[in-house]
């Protein structure tokens, strides 16, 4: 007796749908620096000047502490902005964050003369780097308020930031500011803003 092959009957294939992928949201801004420079103040003094529309009295400055992480804090400068501060301690792994990077501002010390190196060497590695060449970068240097800060021209001429500067493919802007008493942080404000007004 002959076996009868017929059309094994199929069962109709159940699809599991796919969920999609979320477009990519506004384009982050980045807070670099090395240890101790002051980037965890400065993103809570943009924060609250971004509550009073970049006026006000700041106040007496919040306790901080070193950041040994990742902190995300939002500001809002006509729209929202998402501030990732990465802790100086992380250097080594800051290129994994570099996704979706809009705009960069990198921190240094001025009135530590002997931290300047290790902060050229930071920077150098974040210019260098293929994921932010795109990105608006602005060079902080902070603590201005403190007697012994060393002047933007000194800066400039001890790590030749113009040659850095003219080999770069970043557009860059220096600043300096005081995130302790509030001097310069309402022109970064306006940096962000106008560096992420047309972000999508």
């Amino acid at each position: 007796m002959k076996a009868q092959r017929g059309r094994a009957s199929r069962r109709p294939c159940s699809r599991v749908p796919v969920p999609r992928r979320p477009p990519p949201g506004p384009g982050m801004c980045l807070l670099l620096g090395a240890a101790g420079v002051g980037k965890t103040l400065l993103v809570k003094r943009l924060q609250k000047l971004s509550a009073g529309d970049g006026k006000g009295d700041l106040g007496d400055p919040p306790p901080t502490r070193p950041t040994v992480g990742t902190n995300l804090t939002d500001i809002v400068a006509h729209r929202k902005i998402t501030i990732r501060e990465l802790g100086g301690c992380m250097s080594p792994i800051w290129s994994s964050y570099y996704g979706n990077c809009h705009s960069l501002l990198f921190v240094m010390d001025a009135s530590n003369p002997t931290q300047l190196s290790a902060s050229c060497v930071l920077l150098l590695g974040l210019l260098s780097a293929e994921e932010l060449a795109k990105a608006s970068v602005l060079i902080l240097f902070n603590k201005i308020d403190l007697p012994c800060y060393m002047t933007v021209e000194e800066i400039k001429s001890l790590i030749r930031l113009p040659d850095i500067i003219a080999c770069a493919k970043q557009h860059i802007t220096t600043a300096e500011i005081s995130a302790r008493d509030g001097t310069g942080l309402s022109a970064v404000l306006l940096w962000l803003q106008e560096q992420h007004k047309c972000s999508s």
